[in-house]
């Protein structure tokens, strides 16, 4: 039974969603505010759903100091639509959004999908030998998320694990939004989901570039997509 923690500080939206996933087989963990929500860190987790506005310390401060133990997956959901709303979200390391107000059955396919990717890269963590993807000073396990660059080891979140090792698998190749969102997030491709994918691109070069403003590794192809180089 997956372990879900929700931080909303709206109480009729938090027992809301409290009763659908517990209908739906999930075991339910709720927290009011992010500093509750990072105390709750301690009851492990497998996913994390977390509104953007509350009072006190809110969803992407408590985002930012969770990151620096762990790459659960974090879903945003907020009130507003605005890009910068959900883009702040995901540059402080969240893996999805979800505008609210949604429908159950968004909220659940969310879920299901950011667990199932979760937990194939937990499934193959422990796998006994793995090669690796080398380019230039990155080396990436095909197996598990372990990324270096020269011999420093980086800490990447699940999303920009999948990400990188999907351009180092396709080399020199221009990957279009459309390949590049529906093979990582493994859900159908609208337009909005360029912005996901911008965000996501630029959290990994700070990662991975020497100058993330002059990156030598994921390129920018205008009005094409990307490239690994």
């Amino acid at each position: 039974m997956s372990r879900v923690l929700v931080v909303e500080d709206d109480k009729y939206i938090r027992d809301a969603i409290n009763i659908l996933l517990d209908k739906n087989g999930y075991q339910v963990l709720l927290a009011d505010d992010g500093e509750t929500a990072v105390e709750m860190m301690q009851h492990l987790p497998d996913i994390i759903i977390m509104d953007v506005m509350m009072p006190g310390m809110g969803g992407i401060e408590a985002c930012r100091k969770i990151r620096q133990f762990s790459n659960i997956p974090i879903l945003f959901l907020t009130a507003k639509s605005q890009i910068m709303d959900k883009m702040e979200g995901l540059e402080a390391g969240g893996d999805d959004y979800l505008v609210k107000p949604f429908h159950n059955e968004e909220l659940l396919a969310r879920i299901s999908a950011l667990l199932r990717r979760y937990n194939e890269y937990k499934g193959n963590e422990n796998a006994e030998g793995s090669g690796y993807l080398i380019s230039g000073d990155l080396r990436v396990s095909e197996k598990y998320n372990e990324v270096w660059k020269n011999d420093e080891k980086l800490e990447l979140s699940e999303t920009e694990y999948r990400l990188l090792k999907l351009f180092m698998k396709n080399k020199g190749r221009i990957l279009s939004g459309k390949v590049i969102y529906e093979s990582v997030w493994e859900e159908p491709y609208f337009y909005d989901s360029n912005n996901v994918i911008m965000v996501t691109i630029r959290r990994l070069r700070v990662k991975i570039e020497d100058d993330p403003k002059k990156p030598m590794h994921i390129v920018t192809e205008w009005g094409r997509g990307y490239k690994f180089v």
